[in-house]
Order: C-alpha cells, then structure tokens, then sequence
C-alpha cells in the first residue's frame, strides 16, 4: 500500500500565525504537525508516502523530512499550486499510488490510543474497497457526516449537513483500493469549488464497497486546523506522553518498532539530537532494543 499526506492549504484558520510559517510545521506539543499523520501511515507498515503541499512550504518539509532514508522510508513530494480539495489528492498521486492501493491522511489530522499501530496494520492488510475512520463528535455539523449500519457498512456520507443523520465524524483517513484513483479522476467540483473525497467515497456507496471503522474511547482524534483544536491535540500529547512515559508520533521509535530501522540507526538519530529530551528518548529507546536484539554472552 503506498500513502499520500495532504499538507496543503493555506491556513487561513490559523492566521497570522500561518502568515510567516506552514501549518504543518506549526508544534503540537513537541514535534512538527506533520510528524502525526505520518506516525498513523506508518504505524500501518506503510513506507512509500508522497507528500503534496504547497509551492513555498515543500522546500522547508524537505528540509525537515528529507527523502526519509534515515527512517527507512521513500518519501517524495509533490505540489499542489492552489487548494482544490482532498479529492484533488488522488489525481497528484496517480502516478504514485499506480495500480496499488492507497492509504490518504490529511496533514492536520491526528490520532492516537492503545492499539492503533495493531489495527492500523490489518486494516491495511485486510480491506477492499474504501474504508474509513469516524469518530463520534457533538458537533458532527462541520464535519463530513458518516451513517452506518451495526456492521459498519457505510449507508450515506454528506458534507457538513445542516441536518446531522449521525454524530459520527469522517476522520481525515481514507483507505482506498486501486479503483480510488479512477473515481477520483472523474469528480467535478462541489459546490464549495473543491474536488471532495467524500465524492470518491459515494463512488464507492454505490457499490456497496465502503466501509467505516469506528474509533472509540480510549482512541483520540484532532483535527488540528483551529487555535481551539491545535491547543487541545498539545495538551493531550503532553498528558499522555508525561502519565505513559512514551512518545506520541516519535517517528524514529515507530521506525524501530516496525522494523523499517535497526537500534544502532535510531541510536545515531538520537544521538543528533542529544541536547533535546526527545533525543535522550531515542537513545534509550535504541540502547534498549540493542540490549534486546544483541544480548550479552
């Protein structure tokens, strides 16, 4: 499965702060935005990831990411020139995603909880068709609205309705099989002058071939694109990381976990980092795993 993170826009909820920086640099407690949809893609084994943002941000997430060598990843990045919607994403990463399938994650969108990197490992294994993840909200009005039977088929999906079916929030996750692509290049704009996703799931509505993994408590979900949100996603990571000890979306740690890194690789990533406590995580982590991997006597 390939993966596309959507880190465009231009961050007009967040002004001014977006005025002089992108929103996917901007800190969610103690790492780049950024860092959490790409811990979700993965979490899911996913190492293949293009990133889509735009003109002026890509050269300073170049910078911050690379080509994700040192992760053992392949990162590359492509532009999107003017917002034209999360469908629009599909048809930028058409050569990329090719006939596989394609894991889509907006770059402002982060989850966390006991378990994710397990299910998000075999819903990448598992699904067909287009799978994605709600979240209950009170205020499913600004969000794209999923309604869902007892075996989670997905029965409709309307965009910020003014009349709720359900209080089950769209997350900005989507899995799609190879015909996503396809559907995506055959949207037309909405009457937002976008290119929806939720379009490229109705393809899929029709033909019985979505859907929906809902995420329950103790699973967390922020859509960090407001002040409100941006600061209620850095409170929780804060809280969690201080009670558990671990680290939220620590990108050199999920590398290891899954396998894509050796310890002495996330030793030397640790060590640039020294000065930090996230660096003196990652060193402990590593000479942990070392301990483990190369035992004594």
């Amino acid at each position: 499965m390939k993966g596309i993170i959507l880190a465009g826009g231009s961050g007009t909820r967040l002004y001014p702060v977006t005025l002089g920086t992108h929103k996917q640099l901007l800190p969610v407690y103690d790492k780049p935005m950024i860092y959490y949809p790409m811990s979700t893609l993965m979490m899911a084994g996913i190492r293949d990831i293009l990133i889509i943002s735009t003109p002026d941000a890509l050269p300073a997430l170049r910078r911050l990411l690379g080509d994700g060598d040192d992760l053992g990843l392949a990162l590359s990045y492509a532009e999107q020139p003017v917002p034209r919607g999360d469908g629009d994403s599909l048809i930028i990463g058409a050569k990329h995603a090719g006939d596989e399938p394609v894991a889509l994650v907006l770059g402002d969108n982060i989850f966390d909880g006991p378990g994710l990197p397990e299910l998000m490992s075999q819903a990448a294994k598992d699904h067909t068709g287009c799978l994605l993840f709600g979240y209950q909200v009170p205020d499913p009005e600004r969000f794209g609205v999923a309604e869902v039977d007892a075996d989670g088929r997905l029965l409709s999906l309307e965009e910020k309705p003014a009349r709720p079916k359900s209080d089950l929030a769209a997350t900005g996750l989507y899995l799609f099989d190879a015909d996503g692509v396809e559907f995506a290049k055959d949207l037309k704009p909405s009457w937002r002058g976008e290119l929806e996703i939720v379009d490229v799931c109705a393809a899929y509505l029709k033909q019985d071939r979505a859907r929906v993994v809902t995420l329950r408590e103790p699973y967390r979900w922020f859509d960090a694109g407001t002040y409100d949100s941006l600061l209620d996603a850095s409170r929780y990571v804060r809280l969690a990381e201080r009670r558990s000890g671990r680290r939220v979306a620590c990108l050199e740690e999920i590398a290891l976990r899954m396998g894509f890194i050796d310890a002495e690789r996330c030793y030397a990533l640790g060590e640039r980092l020294a000065k930090s406590d996230y660096g003196a995580h990652l060193m402990k982590v590593a000479v942990d795993a070392g301990a483990r991997l190369h035992p004594v006597g």
